[in-house]
């Protein structure tokens, strides 16, 4: 007897069809599952068994043979438990599925029959869509993730024994058979659209935990911080100790913009597939993410990897902000991974049977002190500096120069003065009003292209989008030749210009514009 289903696993952050083949035949009572299983895989025979047996069905006595095609794929995971156990109901003519119906089947059984969640319900569900399918049978603890791809039915199950409440008077097969018969959750949707329920999340102020408001002073550095926001622009905040650099970039996410619905689907997609998901009740992801990992990372981390691949930290901070605090102290090899990301805005893992590819496109803000006793630019006479500068250079030299120069904002923070006459400081409030207008600015002019942010123009379409006068064009030069920039950073500076000009709603670049973006390359400047 054979029978075939459809279920799925996760590839990279892609859902994959898979097809689960049964054959049961004559022979001494054993139950094989080929196609390149991992040890999860193989090890869902002992559940599978247990869960039939508890459930009330007989587990079939013959010989099993389970295929999971196409067979040069390797897979992993937990989620084609509840497959194989209704594979083998149907081909050992216990149970019938409903004809009319072409369903994906996803799910991890328990010994006793209650089914347990799986990550990356909302890709392989997209998938599913995409793939033309009409249903999908899966774990009702992840009903309310799978309900964010609309126009497919979604039946959700908490137990194994939910499959077969109605028998069958004339089954072609058998008489005792039942069929499938499920509670259909898809047409539960809350009333709002995903769109809409984003916008209600657009309405809410920044919490008043996190506001801008409470770091008095540091004008300037609040000004680098609104340029970095406004054009997406990366930044390094450089100062001692307790001059207020972490809580300052901790505030960032407040003046970002909420998420398009199309990203919000991106990011609530990495989330999945990396078991992230936390608000799939809410709704799609709102807010963009703001990822901080520990200085003792590794390079798979941050980067991702694993047999098959999952997401590192540079891909959960898709669309957000990825914070590297006291940048030194990361590993100098974790560190040089990230210069392909920051080019290419994504990450690809090669192994001996695929590449998989991550999407990474995120804002890099990073803070460091400009010592390892972190006073060098101390003022009091009681934090002098006790580093000599072989010290200094060896600290700063784990910062490699081609790294340094993918930071367009690299900005001092010196320790406040007389913070109490520095003058009433902005809200989150009103520094994300002008950068949401600079992001306007922006999404006229690049209306209909790939580009969203000015720090995203690159080669020829840089060139003929940003147009310098002759002053201004005279100064960048000079700089250029002067501290022997790179081209790249000559780049970084015409784009922080022009992001500049947004902010200030000026229609062309002026020489204040480019003299305040190249007095921002502080390390290029040696000021420090």
């Amino acid at each position: 007897m054979y029978g075939k289903l459809y279920s799925s696993c996760l590839y990279g952050i892609d859902g994959v069809l898979i097809e689960v083949e049964t054959d049961l035949s004559n022979g001494l009572p054993l139950t094989s599952i080929i196609g390149l299983p991992d040890s999860a895989i193989r090890e869902a025979v002992e559940r599978v068994r247990a869960a039939i047996k508890n459930c009330g069905y007989q587990y079939p006595l013959q010989r099993i043979t389970i295929n999971l095609a196409p067979a040069d794929l390797r897979k992993e995971g937990s989620s084609f438990d509840l497959a194989i156990a209704i594979a083998l109901l149907t081909t050992s003519n216990q149970l019938v599925l409903p004809s009319q119906e072409r369903t994906l089947v996803l799910g991890e059984l328990a010994l006793d029959g209650s089914i347990r969640p799986v990550p990356g319900i909302l890709s392989m569900v997209d998938l599913a869509k995409r793939q033309g399918f009409t249903s999908v049978i899966l774990p009702y603890d992840n009903v309310e993730e799978a309900r964010l791809i609309r126009g497919i039915k979604i039946y959700g199950l908490r137990h194994l024994k939910e499959i077969a409440p109605v028998p069958i008077a004339e089954s072609p097969v058998s008489t005792n058979a039942a069929t499938i018969k499920l509670k259909d959750y898809s047409h539960l949707h809350i009333s709002a659209s995903s769109s809409e329920r984003l916008n209600q999340k657009r309405t809410v102020s920044p919490s008043l935990s996190e506001d801008f408001s409470d770091v008095l002073g540091q004008h300037h550095v609040k000004r680098a911080l609104m340029i970095a926001a406004a054009g997406m622009h990366n930044i390094m905040l450089v100062g001692p100790p307790g001059t207020g650099k972490t809580m300052l970039i901790k505030r960032l996410p407040t003046i970002l913009p909420p998420l398009s619905e199309e990203e919000a689907l991106e990011v609530t997609k990495v989330l999945s597939a990396a078991g992230q998901l936390k608000e799939a009740p809410l709704g799609l992801i709102a807010d963009r993410p703001f990822r901080s990992p520990h200085h003792t990372i590794s390079t798979s981390g941050l980067i991702g990897g694993g047999g098959i691949p999952k997401p590192g930290e540079v891909s959960l901070a898709h669309r957000g902000i990825l914070f590297l605090d006291e940048l030194p102290e990361f590993q100098r090899q974790v560190l040089e991974v990230l210069r392909q990301p920051l080019e290419d805005q994504t990450v690809t893992i090669s192994r001996a049977r695929a590449a998989f590819t991550f999407p990474a496109q995120f804002m890099l803000a990073c803070s460091m002190n400009p010592c390892p006793c972190g006073y060098l630019s101390a003022q009091a006479e009681e934090q002098r500096c006790i580093c000599s500068p072989a010290r200094v250079a060896a600290y700063r030299a784990k910062i490699s120069g081609p790294l340094l120069d993918r930071i367009d904002l690299q900005v001092e923070v010196p320790p406040p003065g007389d913070w109490r006459k520095s003058g009433a400081s902005p809200t989150s409030t009103e520094m994300q009003a002008k950068v949401m207008a600079a992001h306007a600015i922006q999404a006229k002019r690049y209306a209909n292209r790939s580009v969203r942010w000015n720090s995203q123009l690159s080669g020829t379409f840089l060139r003929k989008t940003i147009h310098l006068n002759l002053e201004a064009e005279q100064l960048l030069d000079q700089t250029l030749h002067t501290l022997n920039l790179s081209m790249r950073a000559h780049d970084r500076i015409m784009k922080m210009a022009q992001t500049i000009a947004d902010l200030d709603h000026e229609g062309e670049i002026l020489t204040a514009h480019v003299a305040e973006a190249i007095q921002y390359r502080q390390l290029d400047l040696n000021l420090f």
